[in-house]
């Protein structure tokens, strides 16, 4: 496994080198489309004759298993690390408009996602149950934050905007890991064990979701309890990754949702930071989770890119992902217009905002551990496959992309970028 490890940060390192000198496109998209034309390369050597490349890859990333890394790792980091840099405070005031998108468009977008998919896999000829269908649209509904947030540094996004687009992803993240296990658990793929009917399925939904929200509150206070007490920085990094990574374990424990615990303990830890830290301590910690945000970023997009190309397809299967890119555009349109349309006039979002989260709704490595993380079937691969084609369309397409429609967003809104007058990060 060390060895395994050692390899992938290597790679990376070197991928990440190259996009740097070269490319220099947004970290998470060309390191991503750099592992994508790695895997391209193992695979022209592999059919050019050159012995054991392509195999040699393919069990690497075996050994390390990309669920456990993702879901099981370094996700509790990267969520905690993400909240901690935002604003808490304006994330406060625009809490109705983040919940709603989060909890509604997720749910929203589960149902159009699931049952379209259901009729394409139909269409190409797969066989995919609609339970199955509907699992697939649970994960992949929800932005990932990682991919989401790495965008919004470089794209100056106005700071209420880019706070909406970043808040919503944090929670529907969340939210979208509770409906999969519900669901996985009423069709008796996972190992949460839905109660039968509607009320046993909102009861899990429920005990998951609010549960880890009041987990990571508790967390927060306990955390800022110890931290307060104390100024010195390297005890007091000591302790957040305690709060990390034990919470996380924990919350696991509990069956209730540990990415919604980090999110808000994440967010508890940025509201409080003034009152925690002395400014010395405070940068130190910072710094930290900033660089540590940064690295695994990089290490997740990189596994990505080296992963998607080496699994086996099929016609029928590029046809129904190929197909499924469409639909997933559609149902993150319709399943965000919908809730947005009840705090729209309230909060003062203008018309382009519903097109910004819409084309900025990336997809990455969440995801792929969900699809990754189901059993064995005659459906599983289709899914994964699936997964991956919007994945690396999200990544490469629109993430390329978003820059001018950003910049069109910032002039029909009048309001200030970073860099002209309000901070990035707070």
């Amino acid at each position: 496994m060390l060895s395994a490890f050692a390899v992938l940060l290597s790679v990376t390192a070197v991928l990440a080198y190259l996009n740097e000198r070269t490319l220099r496109l947004p970290t998470t998209v060309g390191v991503t489309l750099a592992g994508a034309l790695a895997s391209i390369g193992l695979i022209a050597l592999d059919a050019l004759g050159v012995p054991g490349l392509r195999g040699w890859a393919s069990e690497l990333l075996r050994t390390l298993n990309f669920t456990e890394f993702v879901l099981n790792g370094i996700l509790s980091l990267l969520l905690f690390a993400g909240a901690m840099g935002l604003n808490a405070g304006q994330m406060l005031r625009q809490r109705v408009s983040i919940l709603t998108l989060a909890v509604i468009s997720t749910l929203v977008s589960t149902l159009l996602i699931g049952f379209a998919a259901y009729g394409v896999f139909a269409l190409v000829g797969l066989d995919v149950p609609l339970m199955w269908a509907l699992l697939f649209g649970a994960l992949i509904s929800p932005t990932d934050p990682v991919a989401v947030l790495d965008l919004l540094k470089r794209a100056r996004v106005p700071p209420r905007i880019e706070t909406l687009i970043a808040g919503e992803s944090l929670f529907n993240d969340g939210v979208g890991v509770v409906i999969f296990l519900v669901l996985a658990g009423l069709a008796g793929v996972g190992d949460h064990h839905a109660p039968p009917g509607l009320t046993g399925a909102l009861t899990l939904f429920v005990q998951e979701a609010l549960g880890g929200m009041l987990f990571g509150a508790a967390l927060g206070v306990v955390g800022y309890r110890m931290l307060r007490s104390i100024e010195q920085h390297a005890v007091e990094v000591l302790i957040t990754l305690a709060l990390v990574v034990g919470g996380y374990v924990a919350a696991a424990a509990l069956g209730i949702s540990g990415p919604l615990a980090m999110v808000v303990a994440g967010l508890f830890v940025s509201a409080t930071k003034d009152r925690a830290f002395g400014a010395e301590t405070r940068a130190h910690i910072e710094g930290f989770w900033e660089t540590t945000d940064q690295v695994l970023n990089i290490l997740l997009f990189s596994f990505i890119g080296l992963d998607v190309l080496l699994t086996e397809t099929t016609g029928p299967q590029i046809v129904a992902s190929l197909l499924l890119v469409g639909v997933a555009l559609a149902s993150r349109w319709i399943s965000v217009a919908l809730p947005f349309a009840l705090v729209r006039a309230r909060e003062g979002y203008g018309a382009y905002t519903v097109r910004l989260l819409t084309w900025g709704g990336l997809r990455g490595g969440i995801a792929i551990s969900l699809a990754l993380s189901l059993p064995e079937s005659p459906y599983r691969t289709h899914i994964v496959t699936a997964t991956y084609v919007i994945v690396l369309f999200t990544i490469a397409v629109q993430g390329l992309t978003i820059m001018p429609l950003v910049r069109r967003a910032v002039e029909a809104s009048g309001e200030a970028s970073p860099g002209e007058g309000a901070p990035a990060r707070h």
